[in-house]
């Protein structure tokens, strides 16, 4: 058996302020630095073999102070395949250093849905400007996008093929494995491991530094409480 971590990031300094983040790579507040160690509490007993994270900041924060309580005591290192001399050059060569790192890869795929003019902008000055039932359809709703931006189906049909192809192999191998992401990209992931349905997927919270656990037995996918 095999265990999956998804952890939204904690709390950054655009989500304390209201404001619509997206791609926007903006750091974690206070609040998320300490939403991320209390997070990590809660898995510090689990084996983790990799993780994976977005490429923005907040979500790679998060793994990384999470791991900071592991009692395994390995550090993250972050692992540059496909990006030439990076990474060759940062090739770890001592085979006893290797192994108190978890290896950690970086995906676009797994960003934030994209807000594209929303991007800055306060949740609650839109709402006054578009309404809130235009602005809730932009956030929540399947199909519909904000102003150049992505829906939450665009988010899901880079998300899901990707978590398809470059991390079931390793659940599959039986490794366990740490996500570290955004709402809507997790979101999309958790469509896919429980069969949500799409009015199902919009009613579906992931708050900032809960950890969800599922286990994998090769066959069916099991939400957990550790």
């Amino acid at each position: 058996m095999s265990t999956l971590i998804l952890l939204r990031h904690g709390e950054s300094e655009w989500n304390r302020l209201n404001l619509f983040t997206g791609w926007v790579d903006i750091p974690l507040s206070t609040k998320g630095i300490e939403e991320s160690r209390e997070a990590g509490k809660k898995f510090s007993d689990l084996p983790i073999d990799v993780i994976f994270v977005s490429s923005l900041i907040r979500a790679q924060s998060t793994a990384t102070l999470a791991l900071l309580e592991h009692k395994s005591k390995k550090i993250p290192c972050r692992l540059h395949p496909g990006e030439g001399n990076l990474e060759n050059w940062a090739r770890i060569y001592s085979e006893e250093a290797r192994a108190q790192t978890f290896p950690m890869i970086a995906a676009w795929q797994l960003n934030e849905r994209m807000y594209g003019r929303l991007q800055g902008m306060n949740k609650q000055e839109m709402r006054k400007k578009y309404g809130v039932e235009q602005v809730q359809r932009w956030r929540r709703s399947f199909r519909e996008a904000p102003p150049e931006g992505e829906s939450l189906e665009d988010t899901a049909k880079r998300s899901i093929p990707y978590f398809k192809e470059h991390i079931l192999p390793y659940l599959h191998g039986g490794k366990s494995v740490l996500i570290a992401a955004h709402g809507n990209s997790l979101r999309a992931i958790c469509m896919f491991l429980d069969h949500l349905s799409e009015e199902e997927v919009l009613r579906l919270e992931i708050p900032t530094g809960e950890p969800i656990f599922y286990s994998f037995t090769g066959k069916e996918w099991k939400r957990e409480t550790f």
